[in-house]
C-alpha cells in the first residue's frame, strides 16, 4: 500500500488549490481524478470570472485552469487521471480503480473536492435523446466540439442556465427561450442581459409540461403555473426544439465522505447532503477536510479559495506549518472569501427577494421577470450617463462581486469604491479616450462606449460582440434593443480585435441619433 503525506480526490478549481498550497510547503501530495484531463469545471468555462484581481477577474475560466496545472505541476503535484476513487475508509485509507485494477493508498490527510452533479427533474418524456444537462451540454461545445442540436429550449435561469445559453448561441445553436418555475430570473441580471438583447424571450413562472418525439426530441411544451406551481389551464406554448437543457440546480457529490463515517447534514441552502465541516473545511474526522462545491454550492472562484484554505489547513495538520502561520493565511483567505460572498446574491440572500440595491435605487422588476431593464428604469442607474462626445454607459443594475471596469480605465473614468459590490459610477469631469478596455474586461458585458451626436444626426455605439463571423466595416444590420427586438437601422463602423481584449471584440456602429440609449446589439441584414 501507498502512503502518501496528503491525498487529494478531485483536480478541479479546489483539488488543484488545495494541491498548490500543500505542495509548496515540502507536502507530498497525490491528486486523482476519474476524467481523461484535471481542471474540472474550468476547461469548459469559456466566460470571464467576476470579483477582483484577487480572485482571477475577468480572466476566462479555461485560462485560468491552464495557470492552475502550471502551478500544480511546478510545485511537484502527482496528477494522475482515470483514476476513480470508490473508497474512503478508516484511517484515511483511499481505494482507487486504475483500469481493471484496484489500488490501496493511505493518506496521512484527505482532502475531498469532489465537486457536484448536475440535478435533473422529470416530465413525459425526460428520457429521450436530446434531453440533457445543460453542463454535459457545455462539455460537448466547448471540450468536444460538438453542437447538441440547433435548436434549443433551457429550463432555468440561474447563471448556468443564462451562461449555458450564451455560449449555445455563441457556437451556432439557436436558443428558443429560456423558462423557469421560478417567478424571477436565478442568476446574475448582466448575464440574463446580455442573452436577452440577442433577442432570446423569458419565460418566467412556466415550467415544461412534455418533451415530444418517439426517438428524440422534436419539441417541447410549457405552461405557466401558479404560486403553488400548478399548471394554469390554457397557458400552454409550444416550441419546435431539437434540444431540452436542463439547467435546474447541482448536488453535492459528497458520497466518499459519508463513507469515510463524516457527520453529514441535508441542507437545501448548500445544495443538499453535505458533510458537517468549520470555516476551513475541517470534517468531524481528524486529518479529512473537504473544499467546493462537495461542501456547499457555490462559484468556482470561492472553490479555489476554499481549496487553498484546505491546503493551508492540512499543513499545519501534518505538522509543515505552525498555527501561527495557519492563522495569518487563512485570515488573508478569509477577506479574499468574504468579498466573493457580498451583494444581492451572497449566500445569505439566497431566496429573499431584494428590492433595493445598497444605494437605495430600485432593482429593475422588468429584468427579473423578462431578462432586461426596461426604458423607464434604465436612467435610475448610476452608471448610466449623458455626456458630449464618447463615454462609457454602464448598464450593471444590481450588486454583484465586481470590479474589473475600475481597474481597467487608466483615465478614471469609472470607479466603484473600496466596497465591491457597489455600483460602477463615471466620474465626474474624466475624460474617455475611448480605448475600449472597460467594455472588453467587462465580465458582464455590460458596459458600452457612446457617442449620443456626432453632428450628423447619427450615433456611434460600441459594444462587446464574442460571436462568429465578425461582421465587416460597413455591414449593414440593425440594432437591437435590451429586449432583443429591431429598434433601428445600423451599419457598423468598426470591428476591434486586438489580444488585450482576449477575445472579447469591440464592434462600433452607427446609428439614428435617437437611438443612442437604446440600441445595445447589432444584427447583420
Amino acid at each position: 500500500m501507498k502512503r502518501y503525506d496528503l491525498i487529494i480526490v478531485g483536480a478541479g478549481p479546489a483539488g488543484l488549490s488545495a494541491a498548490i498550497e500543500a505542495a509548496k510547503r515540502g507536502i507530498k501530495t497525490v491528486v486523482f481524478d476519474e476524467n481523461s484531463r484535471p481542471g474540472g469545471q474550468l476547461f469548459k468555462q469559456i466566460h470571464k470570472f467576476f470579483g477582483s484581481k484577487e480572485h482571477r477577474a475577468k480572466i476566462r475560466g479555461y485560462v485560468i485552469g491552464g495557470q492552475l496545472l502550471d502551478e500544480a505541476r511546478k510545485s511537484g503535484v502527482e496528477v494522475i487521471l482515470d483514476a476513480t476513487v470508490i473508497g474512503l475508509y478508516q484511517d484515511r485509507e483511499v481505494v482507487v480503480k486504475l483500469g481493471e485494477a484496484i489500488h490501496h493508498f493511505k493518506g496521512n490527510a484527505v482532502i475531498v473536492a469532489t465537486g457536484a452533479s448536475e440535478n435533473m427533474i422529470n416530465f413525459p418524456g425526460w428520457t429521450l435523446p436530446g434531453v440533457i444537462g445543460a453542463g454535459a451540454a457545455q462539455t460537448m461545445l466547448n471540450l468536444h466540439g460538438v453542437l447538441p442540436g440547433k435548436r434549443v429550449l433551457m429550463l432555468g435561469s440561474g447563471n448556468v442556465g443564462l451562461v449555458v445559453s450564451f455560449q449555445l448561441m455563441q457556437c451556432g445553436c439557436e436558443v428558443a427561450a429560456i423558462v423557469d418555475a421560478a417567478p424571477r430570473v436565478g442568476g446574475y441580471g448582466v448575464h440574463a442581459s446580455k442573452v436577452a438583447r440577442t433577442g432570446v424571450p423569458f419565460y418566467l413562472s412556466h415550467t415544461i409540461v412534455k418533451a415530444e418525439g418517439y426517438d428524440h426530441v422534436t419539441g417541447v411544451t410549457i405552461a405557466e403555473v401558479d404560486e403553488h406551481f400548478s399548471f394554469i389551464p390554457g397557458t400552454e406554448k409550444h416550441f419546435d426544439v431539437d434540444t431540452i437543457c436542463l439547467a435546474v440546480g447541482l448536488s453535492p457529490m459528497s458520497q466518499l465522505l459519508k463513507m469515510a463515517g463524516c457527520k453529514m447534514s441535508d441542507d437545501p441552502k448548500k445544495g443538499g447532503q453535505v458533510p458537517i465541516c468549520d470555516t476551513y473545511g475541517r470534517t468531524s474526522l481528524s486529518g479529512i477536510f473537504a473544499a467546493g462545491d462537495v461542501s456547499a454550492i457555490e462559484e468556482a472562484s470561492s472553490a479555489m479559495i476554499e481549496g487553498r484554505m484546505a491546503g493551508v489547513c492540512a499543513a499545519e495538520y501534518l505538522g509543515y506549518i505552525d498555527e501561527e502561520e495557519e492563522k495569518k493565511e487563512l485570515a488573508e483567505l478569509d477577506d479574499a472569501l468574504n468579498g466573493l460572498r457580498q451583494g444581492m446574491f451572497a449566500p445569505g440572500n439566497r431566496g429573499k427577494a431584494i428590492e433595493k440595491t445598497e444605494e437605495g435605487i430600485d432593482i429593475s422588476k422588468n429584468l427579473l421577470k423578462n431578462g432586461f431593464v426596461a426604458e423607464d428604469e434604465i436612467e435610475r442607474y448610476p452608471g448610466v450617463t449623458h455626456r458630449e462626445g464618447i463615454h462609457p454607459v454602464i448598464e450593471c443594475t444590481q450588486n454583484i462581486p465586481c470590479n474589473p471596469c475600475q481597474d481597467a480605465c487608466r483615465q478614471g473614468c469609472i470607479s466603484i469604491g473600496d466596497k465591491i459590490t457597489s455600483l460602477p459610477i463615471v466620474t465626474k469631469d474624466s475624460k474617455c479616450t475611448g480605448c475600449g478596455m472597460c467594455v472588453a474586461s467587462c465580465s458582464g458585458q455590460a458596459i458600452f462606449l457612446v457617442n449620443e451626436d456626432c453632428g450628423d444626426g447619427s450615433a456611434t455605439v460600441t459594444l462587446p460582440y464574442e460571436f462568429l463571423p465578425l461582421p465587416e466595416e460597413g455591414s449593414k444590420g440593425i440594432g437591437l434593443g435590451r429586449d432583443g427586438k429591431k429598434v433601428c437601422d445600423a451599419e457598423v463602423v468598426s470591428v476591434r480585435s486586438l489580444d488585450v481584449y482576449d477575445k472579447t471584440n469591440l464592434l462600433t456602429m452607427r446609428v439614428p441619433k435617437e437611438y443612442a440609449m437604446k440600441a445595445r446589439f447589432f444584427r447583420k441584414a
